[in-house]
């Protein structure tokens, strides 16, 4: 697919160190069940991979949740979910996200990753800048369990096709010892 049908999906191919440096700066370990939400062409998966997570690459677009299924169809650490992400159920368990999100339904998936009795580890994220310091006001506002920090900015130029908005990569992780009224 052309670049110019890439964007109504909201989508961005992350160049290929970009998402290494995603994965790196994760805490992610051998073992740990990581989700990639709205996987792409797999590049985030396949760091993942190589590192030992276990992981579930959600895409909803056919033509790529196919080729990934494809990819990844010997490692048994990998599994494909054709989903819609804005529609994630998420798991009792405890899991990982480490995900470049279609930037369209970024503050829905933020939403659903951030309830109170999520068993979310960590998270950490592509989004648009200006998605995450709203994010970061909101759960800094809110009695909730949950901190927003903005790890690094990523040039556009780490996208294929470039985004017209400032992008950076954002660390979602419990707060240590926060008080919660009940």
């Amino acid at each position: 697919m052309s670049g110019r049908n890439e964007a109504p999906w909201g989508w961005y191919r992350l160049a290929d160190q970009f998402a290494g440096a995603l994965v790196a700066a994760s805490d992610v370990r051998p073992g740990d069940l990581v989700y990639d939400l709205g996987a792409g062409d797999g590049i985030i998966t396949r760091h993942l991979a190589e590192r030992g997570a276990r992981v579930i690459a959600f895409e909803l677009h056919p033509a790529r949740a196919s080729s990934l299924a494809a990819t990844f169809a010997a490692d048994e650490n990998v599994k494909v979910v054709r989903a819609d992400i804005a529609e994630l159920r998420i798991p009792r368990r405890r899991f990982h996200v480490v995900a470049n999100p279609p930037f369209g339904v970024a503050s829905r998936v933020l939403a659903q990753l951030t309830v109170r009795q999520s068993s979310l580890a960590s998270a950490s994220l592509v989004l648009p800048l200006s998605v995450a310091a709203r994010w970061q006001h909101r759960l800094q506002n809110q009695r909730n369990p949950w901190d927003l920090s903005v790890v690094s900015r990523i040039p556009r130029s780490a996208f294929t096709p470039r985004p017209r908005v400032d992008c950076c990569i954002a660390r979602i992780q419990r707060w240590p010892n926060r008080q919660l009224d009940p």
